[in-house]
């Protein structure tokens, strides 16, 4: 269990660091207690569970004995964990990592399926650390039954799978073989590993200590260190926009390509809350902002693996599109609760699983063919199959963009006509028409400009409040919602035109505060939640793009200051506290400070869009047609 200055008994959210491999994460808090990790993938059954229930959900804790101060950082360009404990009588240096490898090195060397490797080293004088094993399997609910096995280590069985914890520190397991302690005293030069191991297939890797580790923590510090190094981002925010990337990464599925929302459930968007959601899949809200974060990076790879990914989830459900996936492309994520569990700080219910796979969320279709346009503007191919895919989308937008929906923040009551569902809808068939004129995409592309003009029409006439002097956060609507801040990011319309500017004041005004946005109001008009991290950094985004360039500076500064000591984002944001809110580290968030850090480079550079020149000409016709429309609708309501 971990203590901090949140909630009492629970460290605050932003007191935790992220590691991963790639293809699961733990959450590592300040005082060295790992309290989340889900193996062998994310949306697994969790192994810790502290951070939802101090009691029963299990850690894996090394701390000094007494007090001592707590500094932490990553090793620069890495995910790997490096907490410093200083008291009296000495200073020491806890890192914590998963190894990972390249292609070479894995042919080469044996290792293990899953490892969390914890590297103690002394640096000045000695200091007495307590280590506290508690694996707490299937989300508290199967005792873990410790054995001990000599230069083993000591076992436990997950299921079919086998849980090791093996080192150069001895432990006791307690009788009833729940627990196992220990305590060691560290001096200045020593060098002390513990590896947690975790393997599922075949026979158990246990991976040696000593030099061996030391050999592990220098390989994955080179992989990470030669990944970061090829980000193309050299602007003044490069830690920043670096760490973003790392994290980004941290929330890939390997094997699969597919990019989570966050590692962890139920973390609270509001203290004591009921806004508890698993975020450990992939929405598709994420799809077209995530490939124009990694393509503006320079990491084609990452980004063509996700479009695989995606491409192919969409094809298991095809023509209709769900809201998330798994990581394999499932989309059957049925939602239950954990009522064994007290949720962080009391908030619950604690949720598996998400309801929200069965909404109807019509943004979702721009998204896909968003990103499938970036993907051929990028050299990508898009084969027979795939074209088909894509005109079927198209058909599914023109016969449902009338339809009410759940929108882009998946609310649960009735469904409405977003604002932001609309115009993402008019993207997918404005990018559908972009693939037919310029690649040859066989699409019945009259009915698709006809339709496109119709929802264009039918946002600028109804969505556009006089009274407001905004977009509306629906038709025909009289509220705001930070959303439509994303309108311009998908080339819409542009960010200097002035029925942008003037809601992207009105935003500010109304949802603002301190240069942080929440998402909307309810009806009440007093906030529920937290501001939304990805809200603010679209308002950075619309202010570079619009030539404010000063003004966006300013916002992402005061924006960067709400990170946590070591870089990483909530999902929200207390505009009092600076508290982080949900769940962490979300990857919408770090996405959203990519492309901001991207678009004020682009400023910077005299580049009014990150646009291709040929998109950058269609964006100008918009323009012109839109201003038309807003002409004639002005027209219309001021004589009646």
């Amino acid at each position: 269990m971990s203590d901090g200055g949140g909630t009492v008994g629970y460290a605050p959210i932003e007191a935790y660091a992220i590691i991963g491999d790639c293809r699961g994460a733990a959450l590592v808090a300040r005082d060295g207690s790992i309290d989340w990790l889900c193996w062998p993938r994310f949306d697994s059954p969790s192994i810790f569970a502290a951070i939802l229930d101090a009691e029963r959900g299990g850690c894996f804790r090394i701390a000094p004995v007494g007090d001592a101060e707590a500094d932490r950082r990553y090793i620069p360009d890495t995910p790997i964990l490096e907490t410093t404990f200083t008291s009296e009588s000495g200073t020491v240096i806890l890192r914590d990592l998963m190894p990972v490898a390249s292609e070479e090195d894995k042919r080469r060397v044996l290792l293990a399926e899953h490892e969390i490797l914890r590297e103690i080293e002394g640096i000045d004088g000695e200091l007495e650390l307590e280590i506290r094993f508690e694996p707490r399997p299937n989300y508290g609910q199967r005792a873990p039954m410790l054995e001990q096995r000599g230069a083993l280590g000591i076992w436990s069985k997950c299921g079919g799978s086998a849980l090791s914890l093996s080192g150069d520190v001895s432990l006791e397991i307690s009788p009833d073989q729940m627990t196992a302690t220990g305590r060691v005293t560290v001096r200045a030069g020593e060098r002390l590993h513990l590896s947690l191991s975790y393997s599922q297939d075949g026979p158990a890797v246990i991976p040696a200590c000593g030099d061996a580790a030391r050999e592990r923590i220098a390989r994955t510090t080179a992989w990470w260190q030669e990944w970061a190094g090829r980000a193309r981002y050299t602007g003044p925010f490069r830690d920043e926009v670096v760490r973003s990337a790392i994290t980004l990464k941290l929330l890939t599925f390997a094997p699969s390509g597919a990019i989570v929302s966050a590692p962890t459930t139920s973390l609270p968007e509001e203290s004591g809350g009921e806004d508890n959601w698993d975020y450990r899949y992939c929405w598709l809200r994420d799809a077209s902002l995530t490939i124009r974060a990694l393509y503006g990076l320079g990491y084609d790879e990452e980004a063509e693996a996700f479009i695989n990914w995606l491409l192919h989830a969409t094809r298991l459900t095809w023509p209709e599109v769900r809201v998330l996936y798994d990581v394999y492309g499932n989309h059957r994520v049925p939602e239950r609760e954990l009522d064994h569990f007290q949720g962080y700080g009391g908030a619950r219910p604690v949720r598996i699983g998400n309801e929200a796979q069965g909404q109807l969320q019509l943004d979702v279709y721009g998204e896909i063919v968003d990103a499938a346009l970036q993907y051929v503007e990028h050299g990508g191919h898009l084969d027979r199959d795939t074209a088909r895919m894509l005109r079927g989308l198209g058909d599914v937008v023109c016969r449902r963009w009338r339809e009410p929906d759940s929108g882009i923040w998946e609310l649960r009551d009735e469904p409405r006509h977003y604002t932001h569902s609309k115009a993402m809808c008019w993207v997918a068939l404005d990018r559908l028409i972009t693939l037919h004129d310029r690649y040859g995409l066989d699409i019945p592309v009259y009915i698709y400009m006809a339709e496109r003009g119709s929802i264009r029409a039918e946002i600028e006439q109804r969505s556009f409040n006089l009274r407001l002097n905004a977009y509306a956060r629906t038709l025909s609507g009289d509220d705001l919602d930070a959303s439509v801040l994303s309108l311009p990011l998908y080339g819409y319309v542009e960010a200097n035109n002035l029925r942008m500017r003037s809601t992207l004041e009105q935003i500010d005004r109304r949802l603002g505060v301190d240069g942080l946005i929440y998402r909307y109001l309810p009806d009440d008009g007093v906030p529920n939640e937290g501001t939304f991290g990805i809200c603010g950094f679209w308002a950075v985004e619309c202010e570079a793009r619009a030539g404010d360039t000063k003004v966006a500076e300013q916002r992402f500064r005061r924006l960067l200051e709400c990170a946590n000591d070591v870089g990483l984002f909530a999902e929200e944001i207390d505009p009092e506290s600076g508290a982080a809110l949900g769940n962490f580290p979300q990857g919408f968030t770090h996405i959203g400070l990519i492309n901001a850090a991207l678009a004020l480079a682009d400023a910077a550079a005299g580049k009014q869009q990150n646009w291709p020149d040929h998109v950058a000409r269609l964006m100008r016709e918009r323009e012109d047609e839109l201003a038309e429309i807003a002409a004639r609708t002005t027209n219309v309501k001021a004589s009646s």
